[in-house]
């Protein structure tokens, strides 16, 4: 495919100060000054609770920043030791840039850890400019191929939402007929990580302390829904109603909530794992659940890029749904915004920045 047409100029979602709504700027399009740069007409773009963490000064992100590290379109450049990507091609943006290479996690045996180099220039969105934009600098190693049946529409909220659960499934290390509880099962990573959890053949314990996140919970397959508004007592209760009296096999905690920490660890089975993906400041656990218990934590983060590939190809074998709350156009980020602190947001809310991507996509076959 020949090259196409790049402008100099593009429009720009930034963040200017801490704690203030982005600005819609015309900013230079990014040069590729890596050899591992892909250059990416940004189809989709998605908002993240991440997004809220940077605009609040979590990351200490350097100002100005374009927001979004969601985010999904068409290649339209690539690096010279770019193998693996052509112009045209259809891609779920990376968010670590610029690995160093060299280190344990990137040249270690274990592949399912090559997102955990420290030494990456940083992430898309949080150090570096992001999705929110009409192109977007990413890096190939991270970059994944999308399967022509998943769509750019839902491409976007996966790329960190998708890897994230996904991971957190991967990393309960179960077997298909086992008990998974999901705290926080009914919001954008909850509702996927149901799916995901269904689709490697378990069963799933959906636990949200929202109306809309319950009733999400068993829209999209839970086996048994629980009211976390309850309290403690009657939801260890009802998770062990449903699991023969063990408790869940593992649990994956997403909500940050104070007390799902300590929620998620109490409703697993003695001996059970705990993935913790929430990053609430402190992770408060009880020492009976750790010590008289032998409940065992695990952090996760994002996916590898063989995890990654895996994560779109149940998406593609399984038909897994991403709930998705599009607003046309980056002058629509006050309304995205809106809708994300109401509370009552079901799935991801997602810009689309270049429609005639996604009518490409209709006529590809691309239906999930």
């Amino acid at each position: 495919m020949a090259a196409p047409t790049i402008p100099k100029e593009m429009k720009a979602l930034q963040l200017t100060a801490l704690n203030t709504p982005y600005e819609l700027r015309t900013v230079p399009v990014p040069q590729l000054v890596n050899p591992y740069d892909l250059l990416v007409k940004v189809a989709v773009a998605s908002h993240c609770h991440t997004d809220t963490m940077v605009a609040s000064g979590v990351f200490r992100s350097a100002l100005p920043i374009t927001g979004s590290h969601e985010g999904a379109g068409t290649v339209v450049a690539a690096g010279s030791s770019v193998t693996t990507f052509a112009v045209g091609d259809r891609v779920m943006c990376g968010l670590p840039l610029h690995p160093c290479g060299s280190c344990a996690d990137c040249v270690g045996p274990n592949e399912n850890e090559r997102q955990y180099c420290v030494h990456v220039a940083g992430h898309v969105g949080v150090h570096v400019d992001g999705c929110f934009a009409e192109y977007v600098r990413v890096d190939a190693r991270s970059t994944t191929p999308l399967p022509d049946a998943v769509s750019l529409l839902s491409a976007a909220p996966v790329a960190c939402a998708g890897r994230t659960i996904w991971r957190g499934v991967l990393q309960t290390a179960l077997v298909p007929g086992e008990w998974v509880a999901i705290v926080g099962s009914g919001g954008g990573l909850g509702h996927l990580g149901v799916q995901f959890a269904k689709a490697r053949g378990l069963q799933v314990v959906g636990i949200d302390a929202r109306d809309e996140g319950l009733e999400l919970s068993r829209t999209y397959g839970a086996d048994a829904v629980v009211d976390a508004r309850k309290g403690k007592a009657d939801v260890v209760g009802a998770v062990q109603a449903v699991t023969g009296g063990r408790g869940a096999d593992a649990t994956i905690v997403i909500s940050d909530a104070d007390s799902a920490a300590a929620l998620g660890a109490a409703v697993t089975k003695m001996h059970g794992t705990m993935v913790q993906i929430a990053q609430p400041t402190t992770v408060d656990i009880p020492f009976e659940e750790l010590v008289f218990r032998d409940i065992r934590i695990r952090g996760s983060l994002l996916c590898s890029p063989e995890e990654s590939r895996g994560m779109l190809e149940a998406v593609a074998n399984h038909g897994v749904v991403v709930k998705t709350n599009p607003f046309q156009g980056l002058e629509k980020i006050g309304e995205l915004v809106e809708l994300v602190k109401g509370g009552k947001i079901q799935g991801k809310a997602v810009i689309v920045v270049d429609p005639a991507q996604i009518e490409e996509d209709k006529k590809l076959g691309a239906k999930y």
